[in-house]
């Protein structure tokens, strides 16, 4: 079995993969400060929920933006006796990415793009709710060209609530108006609604830009589906299109192996 790993800036997804089909996943928080034996200890845990054995994972494949973790995620692999798998330089013979650097592109937007070529067609647009919320855009050849990065929506209210404390307490979800009745609706038109706003801002300008109006929008993320709830810009809501992406990075270079 394969585990695939998306190592996000405060979270990391966990997919575990048999034969390209995801059976289980799990999310644990992105700690910089975690050792290999402390990823070892949690994967246990997380297997035991469904009484299964490490020794099942015969693979990890990991796209991440914390280099000390992708060290000790190597070295969880080599003690399975895994094979390891980095999205990025490593697997570019098996990506499309025509970006003028290639090498600094993020690991997860590369998987998202080849997730959305391969499950969704082309061109498509990727909108990724996470720390940042990212917009990936592939064109009709299935190759990431690029996208936007903007500040994402619990960033945005950690700086709101920074300043306003009394704010701290709102739920993040659609409120059933555009126009906020009360302090916590008018917080939550400005964080979800606002969020949908931009995305639905954004991509009708980059399907302008594409010149392609019927470009497949998919939402990923976390908070995919509370900004999901508000806007109709989406097509799909794919939560596991990143461990997807990977799975399918990693079958391509393994394939005829």
């Amino acid at each position: 079995m394969l585990l695939a790993v998306d190592m996000g800036n405060t979270q990391t997804a966990l997919g575990l993969f048999d034969e390209g089909t995801l059976v289980h996943s799990w999310r644990m928080p992105t700690d910089r400060s975690f050792t290999a034996d402390e990823l070892h200890v949690r994967l246990h845990g997380y297997f035991r929920m469904y009484d299964m054995q490490l020794d099942c994972v015969d693979a990890i494949a990991f796209a991440g933006v914390v280099p000390q973790l992708s060290r000790e995620w190597r070295a969880v692999a080599k003690r399975l006796g895994a094979h390891a798998v980095v999205i990025g330089e490593a697997t570019f013979a098996v990506t499309k990415i025509d970006a003028p650097n290639p090498a600094e592109v993020g690991a997860d937007r590369i998987a998202n793009a080849v997730a959305a070529e391969t499950f969704y067609g082309t061109p498509s647009i990727v909108v990724d709710f996470g720390t940042a919320t990212n917009i990936d855009v592939i064109n009709e050849r299935g190759a990431y060209i690029g996208g936007a990065i903007a500040p994402g929506i619990r960033i945005s209210m950690d700086a709101l609530t920074a300043r306003a404390a009394k704010l701290s307490s709102v739920p993040l979800e659609a409120p059933a108006h555009d126009i906020g009745r009360t302090t916590v609706e008018a917080v939550q038109v400005g964080a979800v609604v606002g969020a949908a706003a931009m995305a639905e801002g954004l991509v009708a300008r980059i399907k302008a830009e594409l010149g392609a109006a019927d470009a497949r929008v998919i939402a990923t993320g976390g908070l995919a589906s509370v900004v999901a709830d508000a806007t109709d810009a989406f097509d799909v809501v794919d939560k596991q299109l990143t461990l997807k992406g990977i799975c399918e990075i990693y079958r391509r270079m393994t394939a005829g192996a």
